[in-house]
């Protein structure tokens, strides 16, 4: 990973308040100071456009300095210790300090705290100033002393607070000493006498919690040679990663990639976007989001599909995706990525990219391609998430091993129904063996591989995982990836760029035609049933017809069984036809459980899970139980018509310096935004919000004449 430049997502900042007690170190005479200390935090937007920059004095050369410390002594091992820089996480205090100090002793100087601060009638701190030895002058009573003077008044300093992730995040930085380093002398303070054994622990940021700090840095100019091929290493971890490891790219591309984001940027100043370079300064890794997708996340984020399709395939242009889905069943995209391999270490990037953007909310579940690499990434970066393989292309590539196979039809028809019909972990166990043993297979080296990851994706160890419809968990039914139909084997990176905003306008305009019909057409019932009645004013039209789907087939179910009771909960057995001519002999049967007292239901199907509506069973058994409506915990936001989604990132009034212009132009263009958005509604809303910006444009040009 690079070490240029860090950024974590953003959290609540600290603000001095009555609940505060400041402690002064006594080595400092400027105590006043300490009131400088203030809430300075920006929304994740500001904070990540100062953190993704780097210094182009540092990287003249397009290079980047990796710097690794050493466990064992504290020095850094590479040219020099980590520069500080807004944005860098630790765990503890003492792992801030022991940092800092590191830093201070590679660079030559020593190190003290200036003040600190911690909770009223606590010890616990919360913040705390470490600035240079040099820092402030002496008072009028050390002045007379025969001392030699050595402070300068150096501003060189690190402001620390703990932040609710209870880690400390370094909030401001100061570089510039006005005076020359003396190792010798710095040798010998007591900061660097003090490093005791804690303090040659890694003392490097660590990165193993899920809202990390990320090592990425915003690329100020791309090497014009970052082009030529790449060696994909699909597959496990590997440490020693060759550092002329590069984007798969043609000449000009890296041209063509700066160039379209900043003109993007320049006409959204939400569009955000990544670029990592390797040693060389050729381009390795890039990621961007735009505006919309950040916004969609915050109502479409519970369930995320990331699509590397074209990375795996080796397609013209390796292209990774993260999709979600939105409010009508159809794909949205949450953030594009062109990856240089399939390795761990690219996957991490990628990953913690994505978090940060997301303000470090990680996604309930996350379904993927097969991949080791990918996989390893997932658990370190979204250890809570749910991590589902992609089950079509299991089964394709169960499949392809039996293509020759002199009984493959038969075989396919078996696996299927052992994959998608097991309603129970056991049966599903008890079938797979009596497959490969029917077969004589169960020996299959890449049948016994897939059989170890079931759990990823065999549809029974997921009926409490939540997919949102995203899943192809039932035969023939899975959401369409995002750029299908749009990106082929060939399609070159100019050719993407050119169609990719066209994608997205055309996949805008399709939702924004289903808001309208959602609203203004009432879809046709089909039964006299309250529950379709119910939700066919609340839900979108294609959810609807879903669940209508759902309303209907309850005709296809009878002869309810109670099979147990405790407390409140009852067990039921459904049976259900097949066909509206099969036999009721070849009944299927369904356990649903319901509790009276919370008037909660779960079928064994676990439609609701995976597709986010109720099923017929469950249907079944509320209608049998006498409930009239169904439960509002069954009624998601994420499929109702009626809730207004703005697509503009989420942000506050509060900590908006108005002396800085970057953060004026930002807020007042997301609420105008705000406004552009709602007045889109109606030809009311139109009205309204026009004649409000002429009253607004024309009160600012009163204040400007009033000013001239």
């Amino acid at each position: 990973m690079i070490d240029d430049t860090m950024c974590s997502p953003n959290d609540k900042d600290l603000a001095l308040s009555p609940n505060l007690d400041i402690t002064i170190d006594d080595d400092s005479p400027n105590s006043e100071q300490l009131l400088e200390v203030e809430d300075e935090g920006n929304e994740l937007e500001n904070e990540c456009e100062q953190l993704f920059e780097i210094d182009g004095s540092e990287h003249e050369n397009g290079t980047d300095e990796r710097a690794v410390v050493d466990s064992q002594s504290g020095e850094s091992q590479g040219k020099d210790c980590p520069l500080p820089v807004v944005g860098m996480e630790f765990d503890t205090y003492d792992d801030a300090y022991n940092y800092y100090n590191t830093y201070a002793k590679k660079i030559g100087f020593a190190i003290r705290v200036k003040s600190s601060w911690t909770k009223r009638n606590s010890k616990e701190k919360r913040g705390a100033v470490l600035c240079c030895n040099c820092e402030g002058f002496k008072t009028t009573k050390e002045a007379n002393s025969h001392r030699k003077e050595t402070r300068t008044g150096c501003l060189a300093m690190i402001r620390l607070r703990l932040v609710e992730s209870n880690r400390w995040r370094v909030d401001e930085v100061k570089l510039e000493h006005n005076h020359s380093f003396d190792p010798e002398r710095a040798q010998n303070s007591k900061s660097h006498k003090r490093m005791d054994s804690r303090a040659k622990r890694k003392v490097e940021p660590s990165l193993d919690v899920e809202v990390r700090t990320i090592k990425l840095y915003r690329m100020p100019v791309v090497d014009a040679s970052g082009y030529g091929s790449s060696n994909s290493t699909e597959g496990g971890t590997t440490n020693n990663i060759s550092c002329s490891r590069r984007l798969k790219l043609k000449k000009g591309d890296p041209e063509l990639v700066s160039n379209y984001f900043c003109r993007i940027q320049l006409m959204n100043p939400n569009f955000f976007y990544v670029m990592d370079l390797n040693d060389d300064g050729q381009l390795r890794n890039v990621f961007w989001i735009d505006s919309r997708s950040r916004a969609a996340y915050s109502y479409f984020g519970d369930v995320v599909a990331f699509d590397s399709t074209c990375l795996s395939n080796n397609y013209e242009i390796p292209l990774v995706a993260f999709v979600g889905v939105n409010h009508h069943g159809k794909s949205v995209l949450l953030g594009c990525g062109l990856l240089a391999d399939e390795t761990f270490e690219t996957y991490i990037w990628l990953f913690r990219a994505w978090l940060t953007c997301m303000t470090g909310r990680p996604p309930q579940t996350i379904i993927t391609n097969q991949c080791k690499a990918m996989q390893s990434a997932i658990a370190e970066v979204f250890p809570r998430a749910h991590h589902r393989i992609c089950l079509s292309q299991v089964m394709q590539s169960i499949l392809g091993c039996f293509v020759q196979f002199q009984e493959y039809e038969a075989f396919q028809m078996a696996l299927t129904k052992v994959i998608y019909d097991s309603k129970t972990v056991d049966e599903f166990e008890r079938a797979w063996d009596d497959l490969t043993q029917h077969f004589g297979i169960r020996n299959h080296e890449k049948l016994q591989t897939l059989h170890e990851e079931r759990e990823h994706w065999a549809p029974v160890y997921s009926k409490d995982t939540f997919f949102a419809g995203i899943s192809d968990f039932e035969k023939g039914e899975s959401v369409v990836p995002f750029f299908k139909g749009h990106v082929h084997q060939q399609t070159s990176l100019k050719e993407f760029f050119e169609i990719y905003e066209l994608v997205q306008q055309k996949k805008h305009k399709t939702e924004v035609l289903d808001d309208f019909e959602s609203r203004d057409l009432s879809p046709l019932l089909k039964t006299r049933c309250y529950y379709e009645l119910q939700l066919s004013k609340l839900y979108t039209n294609a959810v609807f017809r879903k669940f209508q789907d759902e309303v209907v087939m309850m005709s296809s179910c009878f002869n309810i069984t109670q099979t147990q009771t405790s407390g409140s909960i009852v067990t039921y057995m459904v049976k259900e036809r097949e066909g509206e001519e099969e036999p009721v002999r070849d009944a299927r049967h369904f356990e649903v459980m319901y509790d009276k007292a919370g008037a909660e239901v779960r079928c064994i199907c676990s439609c609701f899970n995976f597709k986010g509506y109720l099923c017929r069973h469950a249907l079944y058994i509320l209608n049998y139980n006498g409930v009239e409506e169904i439960p509002c915990q069954y009624i998601l936001s994420r499929w109702r018509k009626d809730f207004k989604r703005l697509y503009v990132p989420h942000l506050s009034a509060e900590n908006v310096d108005i002396s800085n212009p970057v953060q004026c132009f930002d807020h007042l263009y997301r609420r105008a935004m705000q406004v552009v958005e709602e007045g889109m509604i109606s030809q009311d809303h139109y009205m309204l919000s026009w004649q409000a910006f002429k009253e607004s444009l024309n009160k600012i040009r009163l204040v400007a004449d009033k000013i001239e």
